[in-house]
């Protein structure tokens, strides 16, 4: 979640080797959905989700019916819990005192449509919230498209000195964050909705590059706010959404209250690779109260002794859509020839991997930040009729004494059994290249490639250039 205030919310985040930013983004952009976005003003309190508008799919929807007190789908999402990830900084890099949990004290559907995310205070004065996140992690645009995340939500509906502390938020974090968490903020968050103090404000942020300062002026970022109308944020539902478009040049990020966009970011307000670092892979979404930290800080602290507990973020559906582009459909089969060089910036799909430019002769970009667990995707490669024996790999590494891993070649699925491999060590540098050869299983025909990478640190140990296979 962003601090627009300046102050650091991810200043216990550990860095790792490569650029790591932080974008809070402000959308000035079009109306594109205003015309079929309702206003809180329209809707029932347990509204569906609206149907698509001509040229737009539904790619993801929870509605949240089900039983009164029971949890979410853990097919849609899963818990965050405790006070941060496993291995990541502590109280979620935001200074937020809270511990979130499963419960359904905490997480539960009302019974009506809705999904309550309840912070709770116990007798010794201990706080409890909920933040869940989707499974999923690939929600970006189509290749010359646009993606549309929005939700709709009533802010927890205190304010004044009862509200001191809260801080409600629905965002979305770039995948390679997940499983890392030392990775931020290089591969961008996109704050769609924060609010606190039970103040009648919505501010929406993105968040990449550096930290502090950096292209994206972090901790602060690029962002804009602006307030409910009919009914406050507290008192009523709004629909709060972003819209990523990649069919415009420079490509925008537009943030949108009730179908009015307030705020818009576009590409070249930051240098190139800051930007694909940022946006170059899926993200997945969280919706969360927090209680306390930086941004609350920011507008009188909290929560004390005058804060009162128990009142909700109330989320009616959260939906996924988008429009033009090529869709989520593969690229056609055999369209990459296995024999000629594949830029691993080109992958098509990834987890964990940054893009930054490479110094090695021919200039362009290379995909690093790679550690064990670490992968990418290219789809449809062609190795023939002639069976490929050798896969060659142009790589780096300025890993410290003792870290080194292997980076395998899979075929078709990240779990299928690696047709051959090779180990890297440090070769001098992130940026002092070798080509390594390795042999292969024989392969023909055409096949999904997957670079995985492997390792029994958890330390980044290799960046790759390109690759190609050989007889």
């Amino acid at each position: 979640m962003s601090d627009t205030s300046g102050i650091s919310v991810r200043s216990g985040t550990p860095v790792r080797r490569g650029p790591l930013r932080r974008m809070l983004v402000a959308l000035l952009g079009t109306l594109s959905l205003a015309a079929v976005t309702a206003t809180a003003a329209t809707l029932p309190a347990n509204a569906s989700a609206p149907t698509p508008p001509a040229g737009w799919s539904q790619v993801f929807v929870d509605d949240f019916n089900g039983a009164a007190g029971s949890g979410v789908s853990t097919a849609n999402w899963q818990y965050a819990t405790g006070t941060g990830y496993p291995g990541g900084p502590a109280n979620w890099g935001t200074g937020e005192v809270e511990t979130m949990t499963s419960s359904t004290n905490n997480v539960a559907l009302d019974g009506n449509g809705n999904l309550l995310i309840t912070p709770r205070r116990d007798a010794s004065g201990n706080w409890t919230s909920g933040r869940i996140e989707t499974n999923r992690t690939d929600f970006q645009p189509p290749a010359g498209g646009k993606l549309r995340v929005e939700s709709r939500i009533q802010m927890p509906n205190v304010t004044g000195a009862a509200a001191k502390g809260y801080w409600p938020a629905f965002w979305m974090l770039g995948a390679p964050y997940r499983g890392n968490y030392q990775n931020w903020p290089s591969v961008g968050e996109l704050d769609i909705l924060e609010n606190v103090q039970g103040l009648n404000t919505e501010w929406a942020t993105m968040h990449c590059g550096t930290s502090p300062g950096g292209p994206c002026n972090e901790t602060t970022g690029i962002g804009g706010s602006t307030s409910c109308t009919g009914t406050t944020c507290q008192a009523g539902f709004h629909t709060y959404a972003m819209e990523w478009d990649k069919s415009t040049s420079p490509e925008e990020i537009r943030f949108y209250l009730d179908g009015v966009n307030f705020h818009t970011v576009r590409a070249n307000q930051v240098d190139a690779t800051t930007w694909a670092n940022a946006t170059n892979h899926g993200f997945f979404i969280i919706l969360n109260v927090a209680m306390g930290g930086g941004f609350p800080a920011a507008y009188g602290g909290g929560p004390d002794g005058g804060t009162v507990p128990g009142h909700p973020l109330v989320v009616d559906y959260v939906q996924v859509l988008q429009a033009g582009g090529s869709g989520t459909t593969p690229p056609p089969t055999g369209n990459r020839d296995a024999y000629s060089a594949i830029q691993a910036e080109s992958h098509d799909s990834q987890s964990g991997t940054i893009t930054e430019t490479t110094t090695d002769t021919g200039g362009g970009q290379n995909i690093g930040s790679l550690a064990g667990g670490d992968w990418a995707l290219y789809r449809g490669v062609n190795f023939g009729s002639s069976a490929a024996t050798q896969f060659v790999g142009r790589v780096a590494s300025g890993a410290a004494s003792g870290v080194s891993g292997l980076v395998e070649v899979r075929l078709d699925s990240r779990t299928s059994t690696p047709v051959g491999s090779f180990s890297l060590a440090n070769t001098g540098g992130w940026q002092s290249w070798r080509t390594i050869p390795a042999n292969i299983t024989g392969v023909t025909g055409t096949h999904d490639v997957y670079l995985t990478f492997t390792s029994g640190q958890s330390a980044d140990f290799v960046n790759v250039n390109w690759f190609n296979f050989g007889h």
